[in-house]
């Protein structure tokens, strides 16, 4: 491992750009103004090997040419990661730096089939794959809080030089703005969400689950660049989990507001989102509605069940005794809303690393409902199309055992010509079907008119 390290002043978005339009270049985001969460911005691009799963196929393309498997995506990518990279340190200098090459990537939600046995209704006619992660021996990690620019690479120092010097001949070339072509457009009619909505009612009576997340699809035809609306939407949301990936048939944009799953040493750490409210239009209003969040019945009885699912899903893989909720109804603002979001933690098992974690709690339960295999059932049943990269997630697993995922809400696929957006809530027993409905317009509200108005 060797370091190269420089003053940062940002934005990352200026120094990502050259890469933006470079299939399996990625950009890991903190965007937020709070510390909290969003201290370290990760890009990289030119994997040593990708590894893209559709269905029960995982294809390996590396220097040696490229394999197919049936094999687990999660096993494969730890096999391929210690493969290409091996055991890697972090000098003491350089121990709090989150990531030391390794993957980086999406898993999507479909990714899911490969744990659970879920029919195959909804339509699948999106080219985006279940899992594209590509393992990585270099990468720039920049440092908020210190700022400095750190450039990372697996070699000896004539490799970092050279990647240095290929860096300072990047240049960005200017890409054309991206504009809508026509409107959006909704997988389901206001009549065909109500239906959707009652039909969840009669599986909560019946006692088939407790809570079910229900999303929709919009999409639009657009002209241009996905990197010049991807930057726009990234200064609009502030999402400390932004990401940004130009895959070959398709780019994610992501403004997720909310982390997966992290680990750190052996602490696991997953912080759920369960409960929302708009923004206020004064400083009184977003406080009363952020007070009226906090202290909702409804909302806080949806996040427990959440809460109570994450225990039990970490619990598989962590120490016993050892999974704890240090942080329970927290208030997060973000600035279309507000959210109620809290913190589960437990110490990982000896012998086990990121992708058993992974493979131990995906797709993220929040973004499921409960119990999670038959919510999955039944969301499978109601939403028309599959959600692909949406309700997966996206994030990096470093060669020095550090990971930290995020829930791919708030997030767009770019694909063919045509963009598309989901957004859904949690729909319990007593939830009302107008109000579920307005939740996701307010939950795109610094998405799609943004958009419109470029």
């Amino acid at each position: 491992m060797h370091i190269h390290s420089e003053p940062f002043a940002g934005p990352v978005r200026d120094f990502f750009s050259p890469l933006a339009n470079t299939p399996w270049s990625v950009l890991l985001e903190s965007a937020s103004p709070r510390a909290e969460d969003s201290r370290f911005h990760i890009l990289s691009a030119h994997p040593r090997a990708t590894l893209v799963t559709r269905g029960t196929d995982t294809v390996i393309t590396h220097a040696g040419g490229r394999e197919h498997s049936s094999d687990s995506p999660f096993a494969l990518l730890k096999t391929w990661q210690q493969r290409l990279l091996g055991e890697v340190s972090l000098p003491e200098d350089y121990a709090h730096l989150p990531f030391a090459g390794g993957a980086l990537g999406l898993f999507g939600y479909d990714l899911g089939r490969r744990l659970e046995r879920i029919p195959e209704q909804a339509v699948n006619e999106l080219a985006t794959p279940d899992m594209a992660v590509g393992i990585y021996d270099w990468a720039w990690v920049i440092d908020r809080q210190r700022e400095q620019a750190h450039l990372l690479v697996l070699g000896d120092e004539a490799a970092l030089q050279q990647k240095l010097a290929w860096w300072q001949e990047l240049t960005a070339a200017p890409g054309a703005a991206l504009r809508l072509t026509g409107p959006w457009q909704a997988n389901q009619s206001r009549e065909q969400y109500g239906a959707n909505f009652d039909r969840v009612q009669e599986y909560l009576a019946a006692g088939d689950c407790y809570q079910i997340n229900l999303t929709v699809r919009f999409s639009a035809p657009f002209d241009g660049d996905p990197w010049a609306a991807y930057c726009r939407l990234s200064e609009h949301n502030r999402a400390p989990f932004s990401a940004f990936m130009p895959l070959p048939q398709s780019t994610v944009l992501s403004l997720s507001p909310e982390r997966f799953i992290a680990l750190d040493g052996r602490r696991v750490e997953t912080k759920p989102i369960k409960g929302t409210r708009p923004r206020g239009r004064s400083e009184q209003q977003d406080r009363q509605l952020a007070e009226a969040l906090a202290a909702a019945p409804k909302d806080r009885s949806e996040n427990l069940m959440i809460v109570d699912l994450l225990r039990n899903d970490i619990g598989r893989v962590c120490v016993p005794g050892t999974v704890k909720v240090p942080s329970l109804f927290a208030i997060e603002s973000f600035p279309a809303v507000h959210h109620l979001v809290s913190t589960i933690t437990g110490e990982l098992k000896e012998g086990l690393d990121g992708t058993d974690l992974l493979a131990a709690t995906f797709p993220g339960g929040s973004i499921t409902g409960a119990p999670k295999v038959r919510a999955m059932e039944i969301i499978e049943e109601l939403e028309p199309h599959r959600r692909h990269g949406y309700c997966g997630s996206m994030g990096y697993l470093s060669a020095h055992g550090r990971m930290d995922t995020s829930i791919t809400i708030r997030t767009l696929l770019a694909e063919q010509g045509r963009l598309y957006c989901w957004a859904g809530g949690g729909v319990v027993a007593d939830s009302e079907q107008g109000a579920e409905y307005q939740e996701l317009f307010d939950k795109l509200g610094r998405i799609l008119p943004v958009l419109e108005s470029l």
